[in-house]
């Protein structure tokens, strides 16, 4: 609910206060008071384009605040996650929205004390404030807030109808999305099968095995440098055991063994050496036969060649090339080619299964979509008949109100397109709302079908401007009741020149202008159960000094809050 506008130094307004409460304000004054430019101040709020000749004459700039109280409520919700997403910091229980204008042009938005863009504060707007006049868009313009509208007078059956069609809606459009990808894909899939099976076959040729790379290069390593590894081994067994008279380590030690045994008699401290000499003798010997089992062996060592050695590192060089770097990462692509083949020649059987499943979501979809249909058809025969009700106690006798339902494309919200249309006479062809229509008969338009959709939906703040325009008598009387049975659930705020509309009101304020000679200003003050008399008798005679025009307009009064 908007409790409160401050105004400052926009136009003839000094500096002003309005106090709103729930339901029903109704704000009159006399012509030129500047009620347009309270307005003015809210367009401003709502994000509407800054214009600096607003700012009043001899003022640096205008400025204009405006107090939300959104707790507890829907459009506090949504609000509250748009300002979630615009990282703000906030107070749903006194949301302060702030404008300025200066005298140059420049304009200032502030959300609770943070600069914001005006185009934020017009996208919050839409969805805190209905403005109903000559010169602001229609809020059911669009085929979209037309639907939206229908659907929420349809009710609970249609609503569920709705969530479970868009649910197996989004079921359809993944289905078709799936198969879709599949056929579009399919040249790239035959190309993709075609190379795995190119590596398929090099990999099952080659049969790469774990650790074979470098076993290879040992193997390929030893087989080069044998002659060197013969040579170094038969020197090394030459030295310890030659077949030969020359002096080697097994007869040096033999030697040394038995210079020492001839004195060992004398001295009993060579013994532990001559020990040491045999384990020596023993250790050599040892050495010697493993030499002449490697030489003997050294030809015996691979069943294969340098040669074939080499060749099989140049297959596997290949294969790390192509799909390594490492051979571990060759075997993987190797286990990986042959799944996803796999999968690859399967698509065929998935694009035959989603078929299925597509077509037999789409039949569902369709006849869902001619239930809600139906619903909607039935709901726009009733939504038509009200506000055509409504529309005739409002001085438009000859008005209808036509609602129609035709199939479209099959969509997230079904098959259907809502239209709604007037016929302004007997025999006149429908027509857009809003065309050939002035600004009182398009407000009364808009407060009929507001009035016939109030307890269908959350309702923002309400504000109708020349609803009374070109009416008088028993339906200004209508168009007052029917404002208060809007704000029955909604916050009303009106402005008129009528004292049967003005009565109606549960909150009255009156913009009052004074001249001191040089300035003109003027100010707005809520009027207590005298002064509201005084007003009212002032809209209906000018005389509000007549005991007869006051009498009246206490009788006016009375009447509207009985008729409440």
């Amino acid at each position: 609910m908007l409790e409160e506008i401050v105004i400052r130094d926009l136009g003839v307004i000094s500096d002003s206060r309005l106090k709103l409460g729930p339901g029903f304000n109704a704000l009159t004054g006399e012509t030129g008071a500047g009620k347009t430019m309270i307005l003015t101040a809210l367009g401003l709020l709502l994000g509407e384009r800054a214009d600096s000749s607003s700012v009043r004459k001899g003022q640096p700039q205008a400025q204009v605040h405006g107090l939300w109280n959104l707790a507890g409520s829907r459009i506090g919700e949504t609000i509250g996650a748009q300002l979630d997403e615009a990282a703000l910091e906030y107070n749903l229980d006194e949301l302060i929205i702030s404008r300025s204008v200066s005298s140059d042009g420049k304009s200032r938005a502030n959300i609770s004390a943070q600069p914001v863009p005006a185009g934020l504060l017009q996208h919050l707007g839409e969805q805190l404030v209905v403005v109903h006049g000559q010169s602001e868009q229609l809020r059911l313009k669009s085929g979209t807030a037309q639907r939206e509208a229908l659907d929420n007078f349809g009710g609970a059956e249609l609503a569920e109808n709705l969530i479970e069609f868009r649910q197996a809606f989004d079921a359809w459009q993944e289905a078709q999305r799936r198969l879709t990808g599949l056929k579009t894909s399919v040249a790239e899939r035959l190309r993709e099968a075609e190379e795995l099976r190119l590596d398929l076959k090099a990999l099952d040729a080659a049969e790469p095995a774990a650790g074979e790379d470098v076993e290879l290069a040992d193997l390929a390593e030893r087989l080069t440098n044998l002659e060197s590894i013969r040579f170094a081994t038969a020197s090394a067994h030459e030295s310890i055991s030659s077949e030969e008279d020359s002096a080697d380590v097994l007869g040096l030690l033999s030697a040394a063994r038995r210079s020492l045994e001839g004195a060992v008699g004398y001295e009993p401290r060579l013994q532990p050496i001559i020990e040491q000499l045999r384990e020596l003798s023993a250790t050599a010997r040892e050495a010697a036969g493993e030499l002449a089992s490697l030489l003997a062996g050294l030809d015996s060592d691979s069943e294969r060649s340098l040669d074939e050695i080499q060749n099989r590192r140049a297959v596997l060089n290949t294969l790390m090339r192509r799909y390594g770097p490492s051979l571990e990462e060759v075997i993987g692509h190797w286990e990986y080619a042959g799944r996803r083949l796999a999968e690859l020649d399967g698509s065929d059987d998935e694009i035959e299964k989603l078929e299925t499943q597509v077509g037999q979501l789409r039949a569902a979809l369709e006849a869902r979509a001619g239930v809600i249909s139906n619903l909607r058809t039935l709901a726009a025969a009733s939504l038509a008949t009200q506000v055509t009700d409504e529309l005739h106690q409002l001085a438009m006798p000859g008005a209808t109100l036509v609602v129609s339902v035709t199939p479209v494309e099959l969509g997230p919200h079904g098959a259907d397109a809502v239209s709604i249309q007037l016929s302004s006479y007997p025999g006149a062809d429908p027509r857009p709302l809003g065309k050939g229509a002035s600004g009182g008969e398009l407000s009364r338009i808009m407060l009929a079908i507001e009035v016939v959709l109030a307890n269908t939906k959350t309702n923002p703040t309400f504000i109708f401007d020349e609803v009374d325009a070109g009416v008088g008598g028993s339906a200004a009387i209508e168009i007052g009741r029917r404002l208060a049975r809007l704000a029955k659930n909604a916050q009303v705020i009106v402005v008129t020149h009528l004292a049967q509309v003005a009565a109606f009101a549960d909150n009255h304020l009156k913009v009052q202008k004074s001249q001191d000679g040089e300035f003109t200003s003027s100010s707005v003050a809520p009027l207590a159960e005298i002064e509201r008399v005084e007003e009212l008798a002032r809209m209906l005679s000018g005389l509000t000094e007549s005991e007869l025009g006051l009498a009246h307009a206490a009788e006016l009064w009375q009447l509207a809050k009985q008729s409440k």
